[in-house]
């Protein structure tokens, strides 16, 4: 569907491509709207939600400056997808080895590796990218015991929150391995860092912004050029760091199945982050925050709740959202709430389906706490075209 809702309230116009939004993420929107370095408008996907710094499903281009804030703290977030060449039936009737497998093999929750996860020459060469940042803000070690040991051994690590790793089944019975993670612990504190040093360096000027979190660098000074570094070999690190789990979870997974190969990547995309690209005859920094690229015939990866289902789908080049699509299905309430609301035995019923733990400490992940994602795609089917839906039947969180 088209534009379902235009925001008049700022320098620019915001594109809404949802009717389901509340008034805090109007409020948010319309803050960004206003800043003075805002290109041509700001698109919202139907998942959009209140966020930190900048509304959650926001796509934000933006002219000599960059907003830290709405990049985030868990730069490089995103997803990875790989077909097996196993079939459902292949599957054995219980998975709990599976999950199990997984569980033991890729930490999860603030849990890492004891050892260094990947390769030393992996190793090596992010270190090469990392020394030259650390060496100009000595600030960011103290932000993160033993910085150096404690990345490398997150190198394939999932996280804690809305990370998951997933076993799925496909419209042809295919299965899926699928993924959700970021740049864990140095992304965040790189994020933090350099949040607070924005907000420093506005001085008196952060009292004229709706909210501080919209602190901003901007192009030619030291602390911008030092950002878009940090904020570059992040997302290299949540790149990586996915594409690393992905092969302990294929290790882990082979005892306990049928022998498989991969047949397919689907992609290894972002959806917190930020890119130089030309969009309304003009090159900007353009800020996902909970969104992916969409490009025509770009493949992504969005999806639903433990519980729910995922889509793989491919761009369709609309411009109007810079190229760009949902990352899920959106929180329609917050954490706390989801726990007061819901308890284990929702919990349990609603994933009855999935192999996943159903206990309190994951109550706060329940599908009734998320949009339907049904209605989250029907709303950008202009956006992307779905090429495979996944339903899960194993889910691991952190």
């Amino acid at each position: 569907m088209p534009v379902k809702f235009t925001l008049n309230k700022g320098n620019v116009p915001v594109q809404i491509f949802t009717d389901d939004f509340d008034s805090g993420s109007l409020d948010q929107l319309g803050h960004l709207a206003n800043l003075p370095f805002i290109h041509h408008h700001i698109a919202a996907m139907p998942d959009v939600h209140v966020g930190i710094g900048a509304t959650v499903g926001s796509v934000i281009p933006t002219k000599g400056a960059i907003i830290p804030a709405a990049v985030g703290v868990d730069i490089g977030c995103g997803m990875n997808a790989i077909r097996l060449s196993l079939k459902a039936s292949q599957l054995p009737d219980s998975l709990r080895s599976v999950r199990s497998a997984i569980e033991a093999n890729v930490p999860v929750g603030f849990d890492s590796h004891k050892n260094m996860a990947a390769k030393a020459s992996t190793l090596k060469s992010m270190d090469v990218g990392l020394k030259p940042i650390i060496d100009k803000h000595p600030g960011l070690t103290k932000m993160m015991k033993h910085f150096h040991h404690a990345w490398g051994k997150q190198l394939g690590t999932l996280g804690g929150g809305n990370h998951f790793i997933e076993l799925c089944i496909d419209e042809s019975d295919d299965v899926w391995v699928m993924l959700h993670s970021g740049s864990r612990g140095i992304g965040n504190a790189i994020g933090r860092y350099f949040i607070s040093r924005a907000q420093k360096e506005m001085g008196n000027l952060l009292g004229r912004l709706p909210h501080k979190d919209l602190a901003y660098f901007q192009e030619g000074t030291q602390y911008f050029d030092d950002y878009v570094e940090a904020v570059g070999w992040a997302q290299d690190y949540a790149t990586t760091n996915r594409r690393e789990m992905m092969r302990l979870v294929l290790a882990s997974i082979e005892p306990h199945l049928p022998s498989f190969t991969t047949t397919k990547e689907a992609i290894n995309c972002h959806h917190n982050y930020v890119a130089r690209e030309n969009h309304f005859g003009a090159e900007v920094y353009l800020t996902r925050k909970g969104a992916i690229s969409a490009y025509k015939g770009e493949l992504g990866i969005i999806p639903g709740s433990m519980g729910a289902k995922s889509f793989i789908v491919r761009g369709l080049g609309n411009e109007t959202s810079f190229c760009s699509c949902s990352h899920g299905a959106g929180r329609k309430m917050s954490r706390s709430k989801a726990k007061k609301l819901f308890n284990a035995d929702d919990l349990a019923e609603q994933t009855s389906d999935v192999e996943c733990r159903k206990d309190r400490g994951v109550v706060d992940e329940i599908p009734s706490a998320y949009k339907d994602i049904d209605t989250v795609m029907e709303n950008q089917n202009d956006l992307v075209e779905i090429v495979h839906t996944l339903k899960q039947v194993v889910c691991v969180k952190g």
